[in-house]
């Protein structure tokens, strides 16, 4: 069962007793599951864990673009680039998740998304994913300055944990 949920009224902490590094950096709350996880962790040790840089996986998102389709569809063009090589995919879909995790099956990255939540944050917008991959299950993490490249780059980065070959 998939949870999608948006989360408002974030604000910095004046704290230094919160439990976890997204609520000391950005006084707001993560979803209860990777609250639990992250509990004592540093910033820089939640971000190496939960959002790890492109680079750091066989995984990239060269680029993004989006065209009015038929019948209700978008039309999606990305480039991955992995295992050493750069390859374009074309997908059409109602959203650019769901596209973004076609490409990725198409890819043989295949990742199915178990919650997604999305917040306003100082720097913009925070999207937490769970993701499974072959019965293993993870949090990700990223932060934009559109929401739409938050999700993105939060699938990328589930992507990169649970299939990092």
């Amino acid at each position: 069962m998939q949870t999608i949920s948006r989360i408002t009224d974030c604000r910095p902490s004046i704290s230094s007793s919160t439990s976890d590094p997204f609520t000391a950096r950005f006084g707001c709350g993560m979803p209860r599951g990777l609250r639990a996880q992250a509990q004592g962790m540093s910033w820089t040790d939640f971000v190496d864990r939960y959002s790890p840089s492109p680079s750091s996986g066989g995984l990239r998102l060269g680029s993004w673009s989006m065209t009015e389709g038929r019948a209700g569809l978008h039309d999606y063009d990305a480039i991955l680039e992995f295992d050493g090589r750069t390859r374009a995919f074309r997908t059409s879909g109602p959203g650019p998740i769901g596209a973004l995790t076609a490409v990725l099956h198409e890819a043989g990255r295949s990742i199915e998304i178990l919650s997604f939540h999305q917040q306003p944050v100082t720097e913009g917008t925070a999207t937490f994913v769970h993701c499974e991959h072959d019965g293993r299950r993870h949090w990700a993490m990223a932060i934009s300055d559109r929401p739409t490249d938050s999700a993105l780059r939060a699938v990328i980065a589930a992507a990169n944990i649970l299939t990092d070959r």
